[in-house]
């Protein structure tokens, strides 16, 4: 596996290419007059670029240069088939987006998009080979099933980061969080012998981490600019193939790769409990709700929610990412321990956020202002 110093120098490229478009990104949308107005879906209150995802897509594509030049991640590179395919979904993926941000398309036209990028990952390789049942036998997926259900995965994951896009420098934070989780994930399983030399997934993760970190910056409330659907559905993509990458490629025993499935597959769930979390509830919400179509936008999803309790926007933010620092934990524990003593601290954690959340708005006086 490459060394820390080969991940650490694509990262900072990749972040520092974001960071230095994203001014460039910026001026060009504001001369274009491409700006999303307020509205009362939106809570931000002046016109803000939302082509912050083109930023991202430059930094991944500076970090996987750079590390197609490294020596030391000539295995990942040895078979080009799964790095093509990887950058030419993310650029279909982030240009779908990126139109939809432009000009709103159909959800079926935007659904096709995920379907077809999903593809394009099937088909160069990064796709799901095997999966492991929680307490059943290992199943070795038909060519078939592995391409269906890779797609599902792009689908799925693109669409909660999408969905948990709503508050300023959430999304970004969220998966940052979460891709420093498979990274690490990766690397423990690397150095186990679980993972073969030339798995992507760790490369996926960190340059993940890297986009996140550079964007961050310009994002963070008040944002400057937003990423838009191009940035995450991007992400979402990248997140789908870092962890097929790891999760869904390997069929050699490890005690630690799973808390209680013993099914790696199923860490990206406990990861993103939160955006999926929230687009699970929020399909249900609008099901159950006459009128109002599945694809609708509404202001009832979690951040929305935990601004009505009094927290300020930041503070919102705050808490969500918490609570994916607070499940990253709970499954990074049993991985480097190889003992799943982590339910008390993990469960005293989750009450003592739950109660945070809650109850501060109403303990705080008056005189306080919302961060």
């Amino acid at each position: 596996m490459p060394g820390a110093v080969a991940y650490s120098i694509v990262g900072v490229v990749a972040a520092l290419v974001t960071t230095a478009t994203v001014p460039i990104i910026h001026r060009v949308s504001v001369k274009a007059g491409l700006l999303v107005e307020p509205d009362e879906r939106n809570i931000h209150l002046e016109p803000t670029p939302s082509l912050g995802g083109v930023a991202m897509l430059l930094g991944l594509l500076a970090g996987l240069l750079t590390a197609w030049g490294l020596g030391d991640f000539a295995s990942v590179f040895a078979a080009p088939t799964e790095m093509i395919g990887l950058v030419v979904a993310s650029i279909f993926i982030c240009a779908v987006g990126v139109i939809d941000d432009i000009r709103p398309i159909s959800a079926p036209a935007k659904v096709a998009g995920m379907v077809a990028a999903g593809s394009i990952l099937s088909l160069a390789g990064i796709s799901l080979l095997v999966l492991r049942i929680p307490f059943l036998d290992l199943i070795i997926l038909s060519p078939d099933l592995s391409a269906l259900l890779t797609v599902v995965w792009v689908f799925l994951i693109a669409n909660a980061v999408n969905l948990i896009d709503g508050l300023d420098g959430l999304a970004a934070g969220v998966v940052g969080i979460a891709a420093t989780t498979f990274f690490l994930y990766a690397i423990r399983l690397g150095d186990s012998g679980v993972l073969f030399p030339g798995n992507p997934g760790a490369l996926i993760a960190i340059l993940i981490v890297a986009t996140c970190v550079g964007f961050l910056p310009h994002n963070v409330h008040p944002a400057r600019i937003f990423m838009g659907d191009g940035g995450a559905l991007l992400l979402g993509l990248l997140l789908a193939a870092s962890t097929v990458s790891v999760g869904g490629r390997t069929d050699a025993p490890f005690s630690g790769q799973s808390f209680f499935f013993f099914a790696p597959i199923f860490i990206p769930l406990i990861v993103l409990g939160v955006p999926l979390f929230d687009m699970t509830f929020a399909i249900i919400r609008r099901v159950a709700t006459r009128g109002i179509r599945i694809t609708q936008a509404d202001k009832n999803h979690l951040h929305h929610r935990i601004l009505r309790l009094g927290h300020g926007h930041r503070r919102a933010v705050l808490i969500l990412w918490a609570w994916t620092a607070l499940l990253s934990g709970f499954v990074l524990w049993p991985t480097y321990t190889g003992e799943g003593n982590s339910i008390v601290p993990a469960g005293i954690a989750a009450v003592c956020l739950i109660l945070f959340t809650v109850l501060h708005p109403r303990l705080r006086s008056d005189k306080d202002v919302p961060v």
